[in-house]
C-alpha cells in the first residue's frame, strides 16, 4: 500500500478489490480481507469487529452475496481522462483569489520590468503579461543554425485554422502539444522551425460574410457580382480574420511568424495553381458528371468531412433550412410497384419516397428466392409509366425492409455505383435548389420535403401505399448550413485516388512514414485501400478558382459540350490555356474562345498542399531544400483521412518524397463525463474562460444570446447542465495551467475527457511553485554565490544528494518522454519532482536552519536549493513558458542567458547525480515520517513522543542519518530512532516494513476515554450506513435496473465504509491497551 508523503494530508494509492467472509468461531464479528491490487502484488489484510451491535448477524446472508458482487465489479478507474470517479464528481470549489495586474509602462515588445517585487501570490493575469511580444521581438522563435553538424533542423507545421475560428479546446489541445514538443527541441539546442498558416475556409467565410453583407446592407453577393464581393471578403480577412492569431499567441505559441501563409496569398496561390496543372496534365485530376454530396442552403458541393452524420433511433422531426415546420425523418415507407404485363406487385422499401420519381430499377438480392421468379422482369412506374428493370445485385440486404429495394442512381451514392454495374440510366429529379424538377407535372417545382408528402399521399389515392415503420438510420446534415445533403449529379472536378492512395499505404509499409500511435494505421490502410475519388469543385466565390478553361473553337461544329474533358485545358493564365489548346486541337490561337470555370476548389486541397507551399513551392526556394520535408505532424485523429492522407497523397506525387516523417495523432477533447462537447448540452468550454475565469451569470447569459435562444427545450438543457457543471462559474486558471493539464491527459489512445477541476489543481500547483521559488529568492539574498559541485558533494547531508538525484531523475524522465511524444510521463514526472520532492520534502527539512549564514549545512543546501529551482524551471519551460520566463529572469547569476526560452534543456549528463540506493534510503524514511504522521492524525496528537524500532543494522543505520529530517517532518516533539528494543507501553504502532515499526506515545498525551466514545458513535453511524448500503444493491434486478454508473457509486461508497470500520477497530483496540 503505497502511501504518498504530503505534509497537510495523506494520500493512499490504492485500487481496493473487497471480499467478505463471515467467522463462524466468533459471534457479531465480521472479517474483511481486502487485497489491494497493485503492479507487485502486494497484499494485505486487515480485520475489525463491531461488537454487539447486531450488524452482523443481520448481514450474514446479504454478506455472501456482497462478496460475489463485488468480485465481478469494474475496476475503479481514477480521473486520469478516461472516467470520473464519484469521488471527483463534486461541484467545482474554489476560493476568490486576487487578480494582480502588471500595469508598469512597457512598450510592446520591450523586456517585462521585473525590478519590482513578485506579487504576494500567483496572479496569471500579472505573470502572462508583456512576455510573449518580447519573445517575438527578439526572434527567439526563428530557426537558428545551431545544431551540430549532421543533425537535422526539427520542422513541424501548425495545422492552420480556419480565417473565421476562434479558439477552442481542440486548438488548445493542440497547441498545448505542440509547443512543448517544439520549445523542447529548441532548447536542446536543435535548429527548431515551427510554421503557422490560416485556412482561407471557402464555405465558412463565404457564410460569415454574405450574412454580414445581408445585415449591413440589404445586400446578397449576386447583388454586389462576384469581382466586388470577393473584395469585400478580403476586406473582411484584413479586419478581422487575424483574431485567431491573437489567440494562438495568448497561447504562448512559439511560432515563426516571419514565415506565416495565408492559403490564398500570392506565393501559396501560385502552389495551388500549379499543382492543378500539374496533376491535370497528369491525368490525375479529370472532370466527370457523378454524384456529389450538395448542400441545397449553399448551393454548392461540400465535402465530407463538411457532413455530419446524425444518428436517429427512429421517428425524428428535424429542423431544415428553408421549412416552415420540421421535417419527419426516422420511417421506412413501404409501397408497391405494379408488375409488367402481370397482375402482380412488387412492394419495396425507402426511407425517401420522394426520390421514387426518379427510380431506374428495381433491385433484388440474388440468393433471395422470395423475388427469383421476377429477376429480369420490369414493373411500371405509377406516375410516369416507364418500365423498371428487376435486377439481381449482391449489395441488397435481404433483412431490410421487404428485401426490395428501388435503385434511384440520381440521387444515392449506393444507387449510383449499383447504376454504374447494371448500366441503367441516371436521371435528375431534385435540383441545385432542393426542388423537384423532371418529373411529373403535379410534383414539379415542389419543395423535396413537401413532395415527399405529396408522393405519399398520390401512393394512396393509387392504393400502393403498404405501410410505413420506425427505422433507425443516418441522415446527412450539412455541417455549415444544417441542410440536409442532397446527392447530385454534378459535371465536376476529380481527384484520381488510385495511385497515390496505394503509394500512401506502401510509405507506412516501408517505414518511411511512422504513425503514431500505431494503432491508427489499421485505420489508414482501411480508408486508402476503399478511398473514392475526390471531388474538388466548389460552386462558392471565395476560394482558388479553378485554373481550367473550356475551349469552343470559332466556326467549328464538333466543338465540345462542358461535360467533355478532352475541352477542359488547365494553365496559369488565359494566353498559355489558349496556347495549350491551340496546340492540342491544331488551330490558330485567335479562333479559340476560353470561358473559365466558375467554380473554386475544395479548401482541403489548397491544405494538402502546406507542408510544401509554405515553404514557396514549386520555387526551388533555400527554405525548401533544408526544411523540407518536416519532421512531425500533429494534429487530431478525426482528420487522419481528409487531411494527414491528402498531404502524404499530393506531397509524394508533387515533390516525390512523404512531407513529414512522422505522424502523432492526438486523441479528441470532451467534457468531464466523457460527452461530446456540444452548444445543445452546455458543455462547450472556451479555452479563454478557463485562461480568465467567468461567472455563471456571464455563461449563461451567452447560451441565452446564442444559437439555442430560438429552441426553449434545448436551451433550458443547456443551461441546466452548465448550473450542474459549473455552480459557480469558471474560476482564472491561466494559460500555464491550462496547457499543463492538458498535457497531462494521455493524448495517444482514448478521447480525453477534460474536467476543469483538474485544470483548477494545476493553477495550484502553479501557485506551489510560485511559493517555492519566492522562498527560495529570500534565502538566496542578494550576495548568493553557488558553490562549487565538488564542494557542494564533499559537504552535503544525504537529503541534499536525494534531491539532485530526483533531480537528475525527472531530467532523464522528461527528456525520454520527450523523445516518445509522451508528454503524460514528462508532465507526471514534472509534478511528482516539484511537489511531492522539492516542495514537500526538501524545502521543509532545510527550513529549520537555511538562514543561519554560518552554517555549512545552509550554505550546502542554498547550492543545492538554487540547482533545483534553476534546472526545475528549465525542465516545467516547455509547458509553462510564462510562469517559468516570469521566475527564471530573477534567480541570481544567469546574466549570460537571455531568456528561459532559449536555454539548455536540462539533461542527466548536466545532471549526473543519480543515486538509486540512495533514494531506496530515503524512500524508507519517508515511509517512516508517512506512518508517523498517519497516527498522529488517526489519534488527534500534535506535539508528541514518537519512536522508530529498527529490527537489523542497516536499518537503524539508514535511519539514524535521517534522524533530524524525520524531526522536521513529522514535527514531533522527538524521534528515537532505536535498535532491536521493545516497543515502550502506551504507544500507537505501527509497521512500516519487515524491518521497522513506528509508535507514537498516547499514554499521558491524549484523552482516551473521549476519543473512544466518538471512534464508538461514529462506528455505530458507519454500520447503519453499510447495512443500508448492502440492502440497497439487493434489490431484485439490481444489476439490470441500476444505471451502471450508480452501480459502481455504491461499490465505491462500501468499499470505503469497510475501511473506515476496519481501521475504527484496529484503533478502538490500541486505546484499550494503552489505557490498560
Amino acid at each position: 500500500m503505497q502511501c504518498l508523503f504530503q505534509p497537510r494530508r495523506i494520500l493512499f494509492n490504492l485500487t481496493p478489490l473487497a471480499t467478505v467472509r463471515i467467522s463462524k468461531n466468533q459471534v457479531g464479528n465480521i472479517y474483511f480481507n481486502f487485497w489491494f491490487k497493485r503492479k507487485n502484488s502486494f497484499s494485505y489484510s486487515h480485520q475489525f469487529s463491531n461488537g454487539s451491535r447486531g450488524a452482523a448477524g443481520k448481514a450474514e446472508a446479504r454478506l455472501k452475496k456482497l462478496k460475489r458482487k463485488l468480485e465481478n465489479q469494474e475496476k475503479i478507474v481514477s480521473s486520469d481522462g478516461k472516467k470520473i470517479s464519484s469521488a471527483d464528481k463534486s461541484s467545482l470549489k474554489w476560493n476568490e483569489k486576487e487578480v494582480v495586474k502588471y500595469e508598469l509602462p512597457t512598450k510592446p515588445g520591450y523586456k517585462k520590468d521585473i525590478s519590482q517585487p513578485l506579487p504576494k501570490g500567483y496572479s496569471p493575469s500579472y505573470v502572462e503579461a508583456a512576455w510573449y511580444e518580447w519573445w517575438e521581438k527578439m526572434g527567439f522563435f526563428e530557426p537558428q543554425e545551431k545544431s551540430s553538424p549532421g543533425t537535422k533542423p526539427f520542422v513541424m507545421c501548425l495545422p492552420p485554422p480556419n480565417v473565421t475560428g476562434n479558439l477552442h479546446l481542440g486548438h488548445t489541445l493542440t497547441v498545448a502539444i505542440e509547443d512543448s514538443i517544439v520549445r523542447w527541441n529548441r532548447m536542446c539546442g536543435r535548429e527548431t522551425l515551427w510554421l503557422p498558416g490560416c485556412d482561407h475556409a471557402g464555405i465558412a467565410t463565404q457564410v460569415v460574410v454574405e450574412k454580414q453583407l445581408m445585415s449591413d446592407t440589404g445586400q446578397s453577393r449576386h447583388d454586389l457580382g462576384r469581382e466586388k464581393f470577393v473584395e469585400e471578403v478580403w476586406k473582411w480577412k484584413n479586419q478581422k480574420g487575424g483574431e485567431i492569431y491573437k489567440q494562438l499567441k495568448r497561447l504562448g505559441a512559439s511560432l515563426d511568424w516571419t514565415r506565416e501563409r495565408f492559403t490564398m496569398d500570392e506565393v501559396f496561390s501560385r502552389a495551388v495553381t500549379e499543382a492543378f496543372i500539374r496533376l491535370h496534365d497528369d491525368g490525375i485530376i479529370y472532370r466527370s458528371n457523378r454524384l456529389v454530396n450538395w448542400s441545397c442552403a449553399l448551393k454548392s458541393a461540400i465535402s465530407d468531412i463538411e457532413v455530419d452524420q446524425v444518428s436517429l433511433s427512429g421517428r425524428t422531426h428535424l429542423s431544415v433550412p428553408g421549412y416552415e415546420d420540421k421535417v419527419l425523418f426516422g420511417c421506412l415507407e413501404e409501397f408497391a410497384y405494379p408488375l409488367h404485363n402481370s397482375g402482380g406487385e412488387i412492394v419495396v422499401a425507402t426511407t425517401r419516397i420522394e426520390t421514387m420519381l426518379g427510380d431506374t430499377a428495381i433491385a433484388v438480392n440474388p440468393d433471395d428466392p422470395r423475388y427469383a421468379h421476377m429477376v429480369g422482369g420490369a414493373a411500371v412506374h405509377p406516375f410516369t409509366g416507364q418500365r423498371l428493370p428487376i435486377i439481381s445485385d449482391v449489395s441488397v440486404d435481404k433483412d431490410f425492409g421487404t428485401g426490395a429495394v428501388k435503385i434511384t442512381p440520381g440521387h444515392d451514392h449506393n444507387d449510383y455505383e449499383i447504376g454504374q454495374r447494371h448500366d441503367l440510366a441516371t436521371i435528375t429529379v431534385i435540383d441545385e435548389d432542393g426542388n423537384m424538377a423532371n418529373t411529373a407535372a403535379q410534383f414539379q417545382g415542389m419543395k423535396r420535403f413537401l413532395a415527399r408528402t405529396a408522393v405519399l399521399e398520390a401512393l394512396k389515392e393509387k392504393n400502393l401505399y403498404r405501410g410505413t415503420k420506425d427505422n433507425p438510420m443516418v441522415v446527412p446534415i450539412c455541417s455549415r448550413s444544417k441542410d440536409i445533403v442532397e446527392p447530385l449529379l454534378k459535371s465536376q472536378w476529380f481527384v484520381d485516388c488510385t495511385e497515390m492512395a496505394a503509394a500512401a499505404v506502401q510509405a507506412v509499409e516501408d517505414g518511411d512514414l511512422k504513425i503514431i500511435p500505431d494503432m491508427h494505421i489499421k485505420t489508414w490502410n482501411q480508408w486508402l485501400k476503399n478511398s473514392r475519388d475526390w471531388c474538388l469543385s466548389r460552386q462558392l466565390w471565395w476560394g482558388h478558382r479553378i485554373p481550367a478553361y473550356f475551349v469552343t473553337i470559332d466556326n467549328d461544329d464538333a466543338s465540345g459540350k462542358n461535360t467533355d474533358a478532352e475541352y477542359w485545358v488547365s494553365a496559369h493564365s488565359e494566353e498559355e490555356a489558349k496556347h495549350k489548346a491551340a496546340k492540342r486541337f491544331d488551330v490558330q490561337a485567335s479562333n479559340i474562345t476560353l470561358t473559365q470555370d466558375e467554380d473554386v476548389l475544395d479548401t482541403w486541397f489548397s491544405s494538402g498542399l502546406f507542408p510544401f507551399a509554405v515553404h514557396g513551392w514549386p520555387e526551388k526556394t533555400p527554405d525548401l531544400s533544408h526544411y523540407y520535408p518536416s519532421t512531425l505532424l500533429e494534429t487530431g485523429y478525426d482528420i487522419l483521412f481528409f487531411w494527414v492522407a491528402r498531404m502524404v497523397m499530393l506531397g509524394q506525387r508533387l515533390t516525390g518524397q512523404v512531407p513529414f516523417k512522422q505522424v502523432y495523432l492526438h486523441s479528441m477533447v470532451r467534457d468531464a463525463h466523457g460527452r461530446k462537447m456540444s452548444k445543445s448540452l452546455g458543455n462547450v468550454i472556451d479555452p479563454i474562460d478557463v485562461i480568465e475565469g467567468i461567472s455563471l451569470n456571464a455563461l449563461q447569459d451567452r447560451l441565452r444570446s446564442g444559437n439555442l435562444k430560438h429552441d426553449d427545450t434545448e436551451l433550458n438543457v443547456a443551461l441546466k447542465g452548465q448550473r450542474a457543471d459549473f455552480p459557480n462559474g469558471i474560476p482564472e486558471c491561466g494559460t500555464d495551467a491550462l496547457r499543463f493539464a492538458l498535457c497531462t491527459y494521455k493524448a495517444q489512445g482514448d478521447d480525453i475527457n477534460l474536467n476543469v477541476q483538474q485544470v483548477l489543481e494545476y493553477r495550484h500547483f502553479c501557485n506551489k511553485i510560485w511559493n517555492a521559488v519566492k522562498f527560495s529568492f529570500m534565502v538566496f539574498g542578494d550576495d548568493f554565490k553557488h558553490m562549487k559541485m565538488e564542494d557542494i558533494m564533499q559537504n552535503s547531508r544525504a537529503i541534499d544528494r536525494w534531491i539532485l538525484s530526483q533531480l537528475s531523475h525527472t531530467a532523464e524522465i522528461c527528456n525520454s518522454g520527450f523523445h516518445g511524444y509522451n508528454l503524460t510521463v514528462v508532465t507526471t514526472a514534472l509534478h511528482h519532482f516539484w511537489l511531492q520532492c522539492l516542495c514537500d520534502v526538501y524545502l521543509e527539512t532545510i527550513k529549520p536552519f537555511i538562514n543561519d549564514d554560518k552554517s555549512t549545512a545552509a550554505k550546502v543546501s542554498r547550492s543545492v536549493l538554487f540547482t533545483c529551482i534553476d534546472a526545475g524551471l528549465r525542465l516545467l519551460s516547455p509547458f509553462m513558458p510564462y510562469l517559468t520566463e516570469e521566475l527564471y529572469q530573477r534567480l541570481p547569476g544567469l546574466m549570460d542567458v537571455s531568456s528561459i526560452c532559449v536555454s539548455r534543456y536540462p539533461t542527466i549528463i548536466e545532471l549526473p547525480y543519480k543515486d538509486v540506493p540512495l533514494e531506496e534510503d530515503t524512500d524508507l524514511m519517508l515511509g517512516v515520517a508517512r506512518s508517523i504522521r498517519s497516527l498522529k492524525v488517526q489519534y488527534e496528537v500534535k506535539q508528541v513522543n514518537a519512536f522508530v524500532v529498527c529490527r537489523t543494522d542497516d536499518t537503524h543505520s539508514v535511519l539514524m542519518n535521517y534522524q533530524g529530517d524525520l524531526q522536521t517532518l513529522t514535527k514531533a516533539a522527538s524521534v528515537d530512532v532505536l535498535f532491536d528494543v521493545a516497543i515502550p507501553s502506551g504507544c500507537a504502532v505501527s509497521t512500516v516494513s519487515p524491518s521497522c515499526d513506528v509508535a507514537v506515545q498516547l499514554k499521558g498525551v491524549v484523552d482516551i476515554t473521549n476519543i473512544t466514545k466518538k471512534l464508538q458513535m461514529k462506528e455505530i453511524k458507519l454500520n447503519s450506513q453499510l447495512e443500508n448500503l448492502i440492502k440497497a444493491t439487493e434489490i431484485k434486478h439490481y444489476n439490470e435496473k441500476v444505471p451502471n454508473e450508480i452501480r459502481q457509486q455504491n461499490s465505491e461508497k462500501i468499499q470505503k465504509l469497510v475501511l473506515e470500520l476496519e481501521n475504527i477497530k484496529r484503533m478502538l483496540e490500541t486505546l484499550l491497551n494503552t489505557k490498560s
